[in-house]
């Protein structure tokens, strides 16, 4: 057992239901409830063990020639965007760039408790022509879920009701509130392994 597959399900105790389709290399993941710095790190141990591309998009300034290299590597690609363009369509053209992109969207877009999700993640599968795949995090029982990929039909109540019921039963408990003070050595680990540079710019 490899030192990630070690952290992930021996040190946290955590588990994987479910499992990416290869064949599918562009769709939209929507990652909640979102509740804690957590969630980003057993992302990037999920990513590794499951030895997939997982991607985000991030400001052309951080992709300068000092750290540009580093938020490549993990993942990152430069929102390069017209004033004419909106966000959305930006993030689209990203799609079209790559011949593998799957970015992770946290669809509530922030950590507080929130009853409704930005719909930016949904107009970007839908103008991207992508699917949308779905992944819970269930600090409770300790479990990420990675559903089957949901096409958008362009209806998005309709469709938004649907990609809802995967997260039903799912307790929002925050990461933050399960760990304190109790896995300090092993963020120590995964900074090593992953950098201080991205953990400290998405985590904090």
């Amino acid at each position: 057992m490899g030192l990630t597959k070690f952290i992930y399900f021996k040190l946290l105790g955590w588990k994987i239901d479910g499992d990416f389709d290869r064949s599918i290399k562009k769709s939209v993941l929507i990652v909640a409830p979102h509740t804690s710095n957590m969630d980003f790190l057993l992302s990037v141990l999920v990513r590794r063990i499951l030895k997939l591309q997982i991607n985000f998009v991030g400001k052309k300034e951080l992709f300068n020639p000092l750290w540009g290299w580093y938020f490549k590597w993990m993942g990152g690609a430069a929102l390069n965007r017209d004033k004419s363009e909106n966000k959305v369509q930006a993030i689209a053209n990203v799609f079209s760039e790559h011949q593998e992109f799957r970015l992770a969207i946290a669809p509530e877009g922030t950590r507080k408790k929130v009853s409704t999700w930005k719909t930016g993640y949904y107009y970007i599968a839908l103008k991207a022509n992508v699917p949308i795949i779905s992944v819970r995090l269930d600090y409770q029982n300790k479990v990420m879920g990675i559903s089957e990929p949901f096409y958008p039909t362009g209806d998005i109540k309709a469709d938004e009701l649907k990609l809802r019921t995967f997260y039903k039963g799912i307790n929002k408990t925050s990461g933050n509130i399960i760990y304190k003070g109790k896995i300090s050595r092993e963020i120590a680990v995964i900074k090593h392994l992953y950098g201080f540079v991205v953990y400290n710019s998405i985590c904090k």
